[in-house]
């Protein structure tokens, strides 16, 4: 499982123009990235449930709780997401958690089409007792 974990960063680094993004609300950190399926290895894909296509996206969140001594404690989160093309067309995004020690992950995916410019939606849920943070960011995924 560590080596999902580290095709996660390596995939970050790779991919500069569409590196990790966060966003900080109500004493969370939420971490999310969107990157094509096929930089997944296949023998990491299969241990994990995730399939591999070069018209197949996945989409990446971690959550944070923000402790007052600046820590940062990974958690649990119910995590809802769609992703919609310039036409409007949404497809609901299931997400998976990965748990690796003390890391928590969320994985779900998508298809999408060459050059296809998608708008991804997500509402994160680390507290039930609260409303969702809502989290929107746009990428173009390429095939290739």
């Amino acid at each position: 499982m560590r080596s999902f974990m580290l095709l996660l960063f390596t995939s970050l680094f790779a991919l500069s123009a569409h590196a990790e993004q966060k966003q900080i609300e109500r004493g969370y950190e939420v971490h999310f990235n969107a990157f094509n399926s096929s930089f997944v290895t296949p023998e990491v894909a299969t241990a994990n449930g995730i399939v591999r296509s070069k018209v197949r996206a996945l989409v990446n969140v971690a959550v944070f709780k923000l402790e007052k001594s600046g820590d940062k404690t990974a958690v649990r989160a119910s995590i809802k997401g769609e992703a919609s093309n310039l036409l409007q067309q949404i497809q609901s995004i299931e997400f998976s958690p990965i748990i690796e020690g003390d890391a928590i992950y969320y994985i779900g995916g998508f298809r999408f089409s060459e050059e296809e410019r998608m708008t991804i939606e997500l509402e994160v849920t680390p507290d039930p007792n609260q409303a969702p943070i809502k989290v929107k960011f746009n990428q173009t995924f390429y095939t290739e």
